[in-house]
């Protein structure tokens, strides 16, 4: 499957060439199950430290596991619901990414960080919500073997993935076409490159970069797509 095209890549391997392999599944009009497993491989190459990943989607008020790079994954998300708690279950009701640096010191969710530890080799998590039209849909969830390999730092390098994610997620559910789609994503790489731009520029969180580019674009009368798009040229042209 052309998921595997994606396992086979280097340990942090270029975003720019995950992206295209990601898109490439988009378009080939791949099923679902296939461009959900492809998103959790593309987590493991391109956020420093991650090991395993999954998607949570909710159905019918619950979280399901649509798909993951692996059991491991599988089985937080088991113990995650079992027990209630977590940093996936509550990445789908809270806007800001749930991260659990060391399952091994004290953590906000003991009884999960019991089971992690007893039944994986995980031993950090970080989850991030997926929306749709306000709707929360679910999660992208990160997994690492190694304690402190995830933290604030870390998340901004997801922050790109789950905007793809997202929109991904999105349109799947939406029954969009694949050539609506592949305008999404085009939008949405431009904004996920201006927010970072943004970001390192004015030492703002991704929230707050996103603001920024929503405001101006009220201002300007712009489409926020149209308005990123200006501001990576723009920053290209200071680099020259």
């Amino acid at each position: 499957m052309e998921e595997e095209s994606l396992a086979g890549a280097p340990a942090s391997a270029d975003p720019t060439t995950v992206f295209a392999a990601l898109a490439d599944i988009v378009y080939r009009g791949s099923s679902a199950e296939e461009i959900y497993t492809a998103i959790c491989v593309a987590a493991t190459l391109l956020v420093p430290g991650c090991d395993h990943a999954s998607l949570m989607l909710v159905n019918r008020g619950k979280p399901v596991t649509v798909a993951a790079t692996d059991q491991v994954a599988r089985t937080i998300d088991d113990i995650e619901r079992a027990t209630g708690e977590g940093p996936c279950l509550d990445a789908i009701e809270n806007e800001a990414a749930q991260i659990e640096p060391d399952f091994l010191a004290p953590s906000a969710w003991p009884a999960l960080a019991r089971g992690v530890v007893t039944r994986t080799p995980v031993r950090g998590a970080m989850g991030f919500r997926l929306m749709l039209d306000q709707k929360k849909v679910g999660a992208i969830n990160l997994f690492s073997d190694t304690p402190g390999a995830f933290d604030s730092e870390t998340a901004d390098h997801a922050i790109m993935l789950t905007a793809f994610a997202a929109v991904t997620v999105s349109a799947i559910l939406a029954g969009e076409e694949a050539n609506t789609l592949r305008r999404g994503l085009e939008s949405n790489r431009e904004i996920g490159k201006a927010i970072g731009l943004l970001m390192a520029m004015h030492d703002v969180t991704d929230d707050q970069a996103f603001e920024m580019l929503r405001k101006t674009s009220q201002d300007m009368n712009v489409k926020i797509a149209a308005l990123a798009t200006s501001v990576v040229e723009a920053h290209k042209r200071s680099l020259a």
